[in-house]
């Protein structure tokens, strides 16, 4: 005689016994399904379980996918760090959980562990003329042209952005005050600083550089998007407009 055992648990096919009403979420009301409830009271009024049954689609015969859901953080002491560690074939030892769904729930996590990266990465705060060199220095080393980038703030001196102006020769680029200003004022930055890099290694201004500098700081002060620095990159070091007190 066939049981529940026998019956797909990925895809819930029903076998010669008919499944409970109570089995499937399409039975509750409409405000406790895991879909309609997101949609009318918003991401935050969902548990973990209704969020990883969102995930999963549809539970088993026997469960629903938020019984599924819940069985699955159980595992782990509803621990969603742990829940991140399992593996496919960890996942797929759950009944209900084949390989698209097991690969679904690795993916979202994986992408929520990527958003913590960025936004570590991003919640830099500049302090000295040192913070502003390690945060350029992925982008322009090595180069063997110029480049000139903004480096956008908030109010609290944290990295909105970084921003790529322009990039030129060996010898310069040119950097036009319109695009590096409309860069601040559509991120609604608090101030800037900017940066290009020197591939000679010669860490010394041009007279070039300072009067760039001279006529984006008036512009800055005119639109009240201050300019903290200036910095002249290189492999080996750097030059800092605001330590020189030439800014």
């Amino acid at each position: 005689m066939e049981t529940f055992d026998n019956l797909s648990e990925e895809s819930g096919t029903p076998g010669p016994y008919p499944t409970p009403a109570s089995f499937s979420i399409k039975s509750w009301a409409e405000e406790d399904r895991p879909r309609e409830k997101l949609m009318q009271k918003g991401r935050t009024a969902l548990s973990d379980a209704e969020l990883l049954a969102i995930l999963l689609g549809s539970g088993t015969a026997r469960l629903s996918a938020v019984d599924v859901a819940k069985l699955i953080l159980a595992a782990v002491g509803n621990d969603l760090n742990e829940l991140a560690r399992l593996s496919l074939k960890d996942l797929m030892r759950h009944k209900g959980i084949g390989e698209a769904k097991a690969i679904t729930i690795v993916a979202a996590l994986e992408l929520g562990r990527r958003r913590r990266e960025t936004a570590a990465a991003a919640r830099v705060t500049i302090t000295c003329s040192r913070d502003i060199y390690n945060v350029v220095r992925p982008h322009l080393q090595d180069l063997p042209h110029e480049e000139f980038w903004v480096i956008l703030l908030n109010r609290a001196n944290v990295v909105m952005r970084k921003a790529s102006i322009s990039r030129g020769g060996v010898a310069g680029t040119v950097a036009d005050p319109k695009l590096i200003f409309k860069e601040a004022l559509e991120q609604l930055a608090s101030s800037l600083i900017l940066v290009h890099n020197h591939p000679s290694g010669n860490r010394s201004p041009s007279a070039a550089d300072i009067a760039l500098t001279r006529k984006l700081k008036e512009a800055g002060q005119f639109l009240d998007l201050p300019i903290l620095d200036h910095l002249i990159y290189t492999d080996l070091g750097y030059y800092s407009f605001a330590d020189e007190g030439v800014l």
